[in-house]
């Protein structure tokens, strides 16, 4: 954490603190929730936090002038909880590396897939006029009856063209990139509802922008729960709302079908549990979170949270994520 950064969040710490003691109560708990949130964000570790804590109580133990047993007292148990704390210090060390970790590979894998999408769109693209320039060069002059038998040729290389472009879209959406992430879900609803014959209606507001990193997790999350709906649940319809508010994202996807019991697909990782997991994962890289509902015969409902700080979804130059 960087300097400037840890003597600002001890000052704060040291105030919110004092205002709880002070009997602030439910306020200063909520402050308290936003300042851990801010440390986690800023890479501040467990023991970091409690070195904090530590520092703020000395500071309080001073201004109201404890007697030094007293003063002992809290420097021991201080130093006794953080020993304690060692190992989950670990494990959190452990799970922001693999955090940073899966987002470099995601991001590789996005990165990939933009690649492969523009070359199915615009070189496989323009390989397809060729061949229908050379299929019109090479009938011109021929009878009608001749020429008509190559309609089915063209029909064909038209058909390859729509698959091409369906795969490029579902690859890495160009409007996911240029129009942002409702209008990009939109497209991928339309196109699947048009393939599966289920309905899929899609309501809600997006404010602005949000990081880039935020909506490819969600765009990627939606791919997968739609697919899940319309492949294993037999849905007869889906929902799916967006909900942009000041500090942060929901989104909720609910199905009419089948349902399933969520414990067990998760403990099969049969392909709808990795799927579940691999959504997680993807929210867990941006701070998100995913509750499902479901159960055999009841339908299946997603709901899916980001927090943001106020203000970094606010303008387009908060896109690097």
């Amino acid at each position: 954490m960087r300097a400037p950064a840890l003597r600002h969040l001890r000052t704060t710490y040291v105030a919110a603190l004092r205002e709880h003691l002070d009997g602030a109560g439910e306020a200063s708990l909520a402050r308290a929730y936003e300042i851990g949130r801010r440390a986690l964000g800023e890479g501040l570790g467990v023991l970091g936090l409690i070195a904090v804590h530590e520092g703020a109580v000395a500071t309080l133990v001073r201004e109201r002038r404890l007697s030094a047993a007293g003063a002992r007292l809290l420097a021991a148990s201080g130093a006794f909880l953080a020993e304690s704390l060692s190992s989950f210090e670990m494990t959190h060390r452990g799970y922001q590396e693999a955090v940073v970790a899966l987002r470099s590979m995601n991001q590789r894998l996005e990165d990939e897939a933009r690649r492969i999408a523009h070359a199915l769109h615009d070189d496989a693209g323009q390989l397809l006029v060729s061949v229908h320039l050379g299929l019109e060069a090479a009938t011109t002059g021929l009878p009608p009856e001749a020429r008509a038998r190559f309609d089915g040729v063209r029909a064909l290389l038209d058909d390859i063209e729509r698959h091409l472009r369906r795969l490029s879209h579902e690859l890495r959406p160009t409007i996911l990139d240029d129009l942002g992430l409702l209008p990009a879900i939109e497209f991928l609803a339309r196109g699947l509802s048009e393939r599966s014959g289920v309905p899929i209606r899609v309501t809600g507001s997006e404010r602005r922008r949000l990081p880039a990193a935020v909506e490819t997790a969600l765009y990627r999350v939606v791919q997968e729960a739609l697919r899940n709906a319309v492949r294993h649940a037999s849905a007869r319809g889906i929902d799916l709302r967006l909900d942009h508010g000041a500090r942060g994202v929901r989104l909720v996807v609910k199905d009419d079908g089948r349902g399933f019991d969520v414990a067990a697909a998760l403990r099969r990782r049969g392909s709808r549990g990795l799927g579940l997991i691999a959504m997680r994962e993807r929210l867990n890289e941006v701070g998100g979170a995913l509750a499902i509902t479901s159960a055999p015969g009841s339908g299946t409902e997603l709901w899916i949270s980001i927090p943001l700080e106020e203000g970094r979804d606010a303008d387009s130059t908060a896109l690097g994520g």
